[in-house]
């Protein structure tokens, strides 16, 4: 009869306590240095070099005034606010969607009317920003224009994720690229500590 072995006896080297120590450390170090990094990834600044700025409609006064900025020295002719419905006190605001707030706070603050076009998306539970990115190519098209490239402007470490559903919304044979407005509610250098 022949005996089967299902385990063996073996050594395995285990670190001490001072080794435990070490690799505490250095995976502690590791991370420390992959996360102070994370805000410059998350929040990129890639603009494609399009005349069509895509603001998202539901950044706070202070992201949208730095779009006013960004139109002006970066000499956007068009500027098209996506957004879906406003949830709560929009009775009180008199605009039913983001988009439409967001595009007369861009106009009330010098941007010429005839420029900035507001794109308003359905409501939606979920994949609101990916809505927002179809709505605003579906209103392209259905207004016969095709760019090759566009820019969009999310607010901080939003960005990247905006400019992936945006890129994905688009397809190949259109350039997204991405701006993201600085937050107004935390310093990006300290975002982490």
């Amino acid at each position: 009869m022949v005996r089967v072995r299902l385990v063996r006896r073996a050594s395995l080297p285990v670190p001490t306590a001072w080794g435990w120590l070490l690799l505490a450390a250095a995976t502690a170090s590791g991370l420390l240095i992959a996360l102070r990094g994370a805000y410059s990834f998350l929040a990129p600044q890639r603009p494609s070099g399009s005349e069509l700025l895509v603001v998202e409609g539901w950044l706070d006064r202070d992201g949208l005034d730095q779009a006013v900025e960004i139109v002006r020295a970066e000499g956007y002719r068009r500027v098209l606010t996506s957004g879906g419905p406003i949830t709560s006190w929009s009775e009180l605001l008199g605009f039913a969607t983001h988009a439409e707030l967001a595009a007369d706070h861009l106009v009330r603050r010098g941007l010429p009317a005839g420029a900035v076009i507001a794109g308003p998306a359905p409501a939606s539970a979920q994949d609101r920003t990916f809505l927002s990115a179809v709505e605003v190519r579906d209103w392209l098209q259905r207004e016969g224009l095709t760019p090759e490239r566009i820019d969009v402007l999310s607010q901080g470490c939003h960005a990247r994720r905006s400019w992936l559903l945006y890129r994905m919304a688009f397809g190949p044979d259109v350039q997204v690229g991405i701006r993201a407005a600085r937050p107004g509610q935390y310093d990006p250098e300290r975002w982490l500590l």
